[in-house]
């Protein structure tokens, strides 16, 4: 396809991502199609149209259903809260078009199985979830020098994600602090990250052991002086893990860790040495090699560069780095591949399904106290 029609539904942080992402993929990557912004989807109508036009749309809606209608359209951006996820998917797979969905998947571990079965009885559409923490030159970097052994067998990954957006206990209640609104707490907000990062690298989790906790148990209901809520989602959750290679790993995650932005780090360790990264310092991959003299052996900070694949795309300068929204675009680019048939690494319905499973894992294992087999 030389044009491909988008339409978007859900403007807030994550529909300006797609939006930016939609503007700016043709101009990074020149041999993708272009990019007609054709509608865009909010609750709000006057809302709607004022983020149309800031976004570059060519009309607005309050109605979702009328962006999978329009047949200039192929390819719908869910940006939406957590729990439409699945009715609106499932729905524009059925009226024949591809799917970019925001990860969590969906609310419930059925709501994904029910989008990964519509995807499998589509006609050839690509579905994506929005994973960009893959996209990563830095991180692909590291899968290959895993593939090609630098670092030896690998045999541990440890890996966090931290941040400190509900870290002060007297920030108020909200749905999203609600299991039937919202779903899973820091684990379907940010543990899904990690244990995306870690299949990439390591392969699949086969098993785990974890626990999830609330740790702030009551909010204050904001404008209504001294009445608290429950909250009902993890805040906390770790876990230790085995993977199908018989590799081990710990996963640790926090949405209450005072200081942490985006602390999503990795541990890699193998027979030869051991790499890790950090996002919050995201162009810098960090390498140890165990060889030469014991003196002189140290980690090598390597600065994304032209020389990782798709950072070129981006900047012709060592070291001057991307930023977020620089890997939506790549991660689009990778869907508009998919598209167009050629070979893609996003992250579809299926595979997502298997990072759902895991998360899901953690709360049945945490309520268990037991190790949990993935099927």
């Amino acid at each position: 396809m030389d044009r491909i029609g988008v339409g978007l539904v859900g403007t807030g942080f994550m529909g300006k991502c797609h939006a930016m992402a939609f503007g700016a993929v043709k101009a990074v990557f020149g041999d993708v199609p272009h990019i007609d912004r054709v509608a865009l989807c909010d609750v709000d109508t006057s809302h709607a149209k004022l983020k149309a036009s800031e976004f570059g749309f060519a009309r607005a809606t309050a109605n979702w259903r009328d962006v999978l209608a329009d047949p200039a359209i192929h390819l719908i951006s869910i940006t939406s809260p957590n729990g439409m996820h699945r009715e609106m998917a499932v729905a524009a797979l059925e009226a024949g078009k591809h799917v970019w969905c925001e990860k969590p998947m969906a609310l419930t571990l059925a709501d994904a199985e029910a989008m990964t079965a519509a995807a499998a009885k589509a006609k050839g559409q690509v579905t994506a979830l929005g994973y960009a923490y893959l996209r990563n030159p830095a991180l692909q970097y590291a899968k290959q020098l895993i593939g090609e052994g630098a670092i030896g067998e690998v045999f541990d990954f440890r890996g966090s994600v931290d941040e400190d957006y509900m870290a002060d206990p007297s920030l108020p209640w909200s749905w999203r602090l609600t299991r039937r609104d919202a779903g899973l707490g820091t684990l379907g907000d940010l543990t899904c990250h990690l244990v995306s990062l870690a299949h990439e690298l390591m392969g699949e989790i086969s098993s785990l052991c974890a626990m999830a906790d609330v740790v702030h148990g009551k909010r204050p209901v904001a404008g209504e002086s001294g009445k608290l809520a429950r909250v009902e989602n993890d805040d906390i959750a770790h876990a230790v893990v085995r993977f199908r290679s018989g590799a081990r790993g710990v996963l640790s995650s926090s949405r209450i860790a005072h200081g942490r932005k985006n602390g999503l780090r990795i541990e890699v360790h193998g027979s030869k040495g051991m790499l890790w990264l950090d996002n919050e310092r995201m162009n810098e991959l960090n390498l140890y090699v165990a060889e030469g003299p014991a003196a002189a052996r140290g980690f090598r900070r390597i600065l994304s560069s032209p020389a990782h694949p798709a950072y070129g795309k981006l900047c012709p300068a060592p070291g001057h780095g991307l930023g977020f929204n620089e890997l939506k675009v790549i991660e689009l680019a990778e869907i508009l591949r998919g598209i167009q048939g050629e070979p893609s690494n996003q992250i579809d319905f299926a595979r997502g399904l298997g990072i759902e499973k895991i998360i899901h894992a953690f709360a049945q294992s945490s309520m268990a106290r037991a190790w949990v087999d993935i099927a």
